[in-house]
C-alpha cells in the first residue's frame, strides 16, 4: 500500500555565523550554525506490505554545523573540514536524515559518505565529520588532486536498521578548473568502508562532478568560442590537454 497523497507544510529557522559559498571547493570559508526544521502533514497514516510503516503527522529536526576552509596563498593547497550533528523527534522515512554519496551541491547541508549510494542511510540522529585536501599538480594550478575522508556515528531509523552504527568512507580524484574559475570538473572514486553489500562490507563508486559558476565571467563568454576565457574555449583547452 502506497502512502496517501500529502499536503505538507515545512518551516525552518536557525542562526548562522559566517557561511560558505555553494561551490565544489570554497577557497575561504568559516561557519557556525544551528537549525530547526518542522514538517507538518495533513493526511498521516500507515503504508507498506502490512501497514508496517507510517507517515507521521509532524516531525522535528535539530542540527548544527561547524565548517572551516582555507587556501594557502602561495602553494594554493586547499583544505576543508566540517562537523555536522543532528537529532530528531517523531521521525519517519520522509523526514529522516539521509547520509551517503559524494554530491556536495545536492543540498545546502550535504551529508556525504564516499563510496556509499546517494542518501543510502536513514538516521534519526547522527554525527558526521568530513575532511578533504586538494593539492595543485601543475605550475598554473589548473590541475589538482584531492583526497577525501568521512566518518559518522548514527542511530538508524527503526525500520531500516543494520548492524554497526559507524560508517566511514575514503576517496580521491583529479580535477581541472578554467583559468578564470568559471567552471571546473572533478573525476573521483570512493570506497565505502562499512557499506553493506551482499553479506560483506565495502563498496566502490566512481563519479564525475562539474560546476559552472555563472557569476565569474560576462554572459557573452558562455557561448562565444572566440573569447579567450570563454566556457567553450576553456573546455576545448581542457580536452586538448588530455589528448
Amino acid at each position: 500500500k502506497l502512502p496517501n497523497d500529502q499536503t505538507s507544510f515545512n518551516v525552518r529557522t536557525g542562526f548562522r555565523y559566517g557561511g560558505s559559498e555553494p561551490v565544489l571547493s570554497p577557497e575561504l570559508a568559516m561557519e557556525l550554525s544551528v537549525w530547526y526544521e518542522g514538517q507538518f502533514r495533513l493526511d498521516p497514516g500507515s503504508y507498506g506490505y502490512k501497514g508496517d510503516r507510517s507517515v507521521r503527522s509532524q516531525s522535528h529536526l535539530f542540527w548544527a554545523r561547524a565548517l572551516l576552509a582555507y587556501t594557502l596563498p602561495d602553494s594554493k593547497q586547499n583544505f576543508m573540514v566540517s562537523i555536522t550533528a543532528g537529532d530528531s523527534m517523531s521521525t519517519d522515512r520522509f523526514s529522516a536524515y539521509r547520509l551517503g554519496g559524494l554530491l556536495p551541491l545536492a543540498s545546502e547541508f550535504p551529508l556525504t559518505l564516499p563510496g556509499y549510494y546517494f542518501q543510502e542511510l536513514s538516521a534519526t540522529r547522527f554525527a558526521l565529520i568530513n575532511a578533504n585536501y586538494t593539492v595543485p599538480i601543475d605550475p598554473e594550478h589548473r590541475f589538482s588532486i584531492t583526497a577525501v575522508a568521512s566518518t559518522s556515528v548514527m542511530s538508524y531509523l527503526s525500520e531500516s536498521h543494520q548492524r554497526g552504527d559507524i560508517n566511514s568512507g575514503v576517496g580521491g580524484g583529479i580535477g581541472y578548473h578554467s583559468p578564470n574559475g568559471a567552471w571546473q570538473i572533478l573525476v573521483d572514486c570512493g570506497y565505502g568502508i562499512d557499506a553493506l553489500r551482499s553479506r560483506r562490507r565495502g563498496a566502490e563508486s566512481v563519479g564525475i562532478l562539474m560546476q559552472l559558476n555563472l557569476g565569474k565571467v560576462p554572459h557573452r563568454d558562455y557561448v562565444n568560442p572566440n573569447e579567450q576565457n570563454g566556457i567553450i574555449r576553456g573546455m576545448g583547452d581542457f580536452m586538448k590537454s588530455l589528448f
